[in-house]
């Protein structure tokens, strides 16, 4: 008796853990291209935006060059674009001229 429930409280919490690990995978998933959706990349795309006035968001990826969390490539007015990488607050770390499209 003293076994089976030992087997019962590891199985239970094997099931919480991989529970918690679904929902992380829900929170930040990604769309077809390899994009980050969901709420904190919304909130990456509109911090991004809010530094460049008048620019589109390209795509929104997690990153972690340079420190960030976030890179958000954004088409400005004047059609070159830029790596805008954001920390876990949605602050700026860098931008870069994105090279690809110079």
């Amino acid at each position: 008796m003293h076994w089976s429930r030992k087997y019962v409280i590891v199985g239970g919490s094997v099931l919480a853990l991989a529970a918690a690990g679904a929902g992380t995978a829900i929170a930040t998933s990604h769309d077809d291209e390899g994009g980050a959706t969901g709420p904190g990349a919304d909130q990456a795309t509109a911090a991004a935006l809010k530094i460049y006035p008048g620019s589109r968001a390209n795509s929104v990826e997690r990153d972690s060059e340079n420190g960030a969390t976030w890179e958000v490539e954004v088409a400005k007015s004047d059609g070159s674009t830029v790596d805008v990488r954001l920390d876990q607050n949605y602050k700026l770390v860098v931008a870069e001229a994105d090279s690809e499209s110079n």
